[in-house]
């Protein structure tokens, strides 16, 4: 800590072990902002740029299962797409699991809370795992609609369409509110070929609304 107190620049590599992938990202920075991230690939011949990371940690060649969304997350100003995946099952503990990889782990008990109380699921007798896929890690509210689709996918055994991506705030109340830099992940999400955005109502303005995405 005495060393990072003394440089100008503390950038730290994030990552799962197991994965190749790595995300750059500035702790410290006396000279920029530490909102930019970098995401690189460990190869044959060393680590390079992924130019496209939102298609990497994204599956689009896999079966449509139930218990993934596909979220639109803002790292510094770089739109990612993003595969939340979770799973639910009845308990065998007196207390139910709650285990999340990727996300804010106090996000998960109030996503889970407003899911019980406002929209009816019965979680006190579940098992409930939570997991960004890819190794990333993300802290932003806007996650929280993505989380409760997840969920609500898994408790219901209901797909959710593929080509379709959300993302938005969850308050106490079970509304959702809107998020910074919404036109900048609808963009993304046109360029990735995505049909549908769930998104919070009056999040985009009619500039910003890309063409032909049912929102």
């Amino acid at each position: 800590r005495i060393l990072e107190h003394m440089v100008d620049t503390v950038l730290y590599f994030e990552g799962d072990k197991r994965l190749p992938y790595r995300i750059l990202r500035a702790v410290k920075n006396r000279f920029g902002s530490t909102d930019e991230i970098g995401v690189f690939e460990m190869t044959g011949v060393g680590l390079g740029e992924v130019t496209d990371p939102s298609s990497l940690f994204v599956a689009h060649d896999r079966d449509p299962v139930s218990g993934l969304a596909v979220i639109a997350s803002i790292e510094g100003t770089r739109a990612l797409m993003l595969e939340i995946q979770s799973l639910t099952g009845l308990t065998s503990y007196a207390t139910p699991q709650r285990s999340s990889a990727g996300i804010d782990r106090k996000r998960l008990p109030l996503v889970l809370a407003v899911l019980e109380r406002r929209a009816g699921l019965s979680l006190g007798n579940r098992d409930v795992f939570v997991n960004i896929a890819g190794g990333v890690r993300i802290e932003e509210p806007a996650a929280d609609l993505g989380i409760a689709l997840a969920v609500a996918s898994s408790y219901w055994d209901v797909v959710i369409d593929p080509t379709t991506c959300v993302f938005g705030e969850i308050g106490l109340g079970g509304e959702v509110r809107a998020v910074a830099l919404s036109g900048r992940r609808a963009q993304e999400a046109r360029r990735l070929g995505y049909k549908r955005i769930v998104l919070p109502r009056g999040a985009l303005s009619k500039a910003e609304r890309p063409a032909g995405i049912e929102l």
